[in-house]
């Protein structure tokens, strides 16, 4: 397990694709002013994601090298596409930052936190599966890609209960407040932890 100065602490929002978990993680980050370490990942951009913004995308090829040269701390498969974190991304975001947040499948969640320990607090981010379905409907993605969700939808609430907090997530501004007032009291800790 890899050790952190007391002072870090990683927020890992997680929860079955559609939820908003990604929505949700953003804004209560720009709320903190926290970094946000991004994944690796070998799949194309969806409709109105942005390169260095919401993933770094990279070839298959990019991505076997990292693995190989053991850069990758978490690396997971998700249909045909892999997904991983480079443990030198989040390294330099402490350095810089003191507290981060990421946004990972339950998967990617679970391997952080075996990785670095009470440092990994875990927000999961629901809502039902109609609710889900919809979200993603309007995001304009393709139905394989629907479908290939949805097939683990169960598999994904099933997570909740492993995470440290859970939020249903219906209304974006009642989920970003109830986040942030549960974010103060870790942070507010760590404040008076280095005094």
């Amino acid at each position: 397990m890899e050790e952190l100065k007391d002072r870090e602490l990683i927020f890992v929002f997680t929860g079955p694709d559609g939820s908003g978990r990604k929505t949700v993680a953003d804004s209560v980050g720009q709320t903190f002013g926290m970094a946000k370490v991004l994944s690796y990942a070998t799949r194309k951009p969806r409709p109105g994601e942005v390169n260095g913004q919401d993933y770094h995308f990279i070839t298959p090829e990019l991505y076997d090298q990292l693995e190989a040269g053991g850069e990758l701390i978490e690396s997971v498969m998700l249909g045909s596409n892999r997904y991983g974190l480079r443990g030198k991304d989040i390294k330099l975001s402490f350095e810089k930052n003191g507290c981060i947040y990421l946004i990972l499948n339950p998967e990617g969640a679970e391997k952080l936190k075996q990785y670095y320990g009470d440092r990994v607090i875990r927000l999961f981010i629901y809502a039902d599966r109609p609710t889900v379905e919809e979200r993603q409907r309007k995001a304009g993605l393709a139905e394989d890609v629907i479908a290939d969700r949805l097939s683990r939808y169960e598999a994904d609430m099933a997570y909740q209960s492993a995470c440290e907090h859970a939020f249903e997530n219906y209304d974006l501004a009642h989920t970003v407040f109830d986040i942030t007032n549960t974010l103060e009291n870790y942070l507010q800790r760590n404040l008076e932890e280095r005094d």
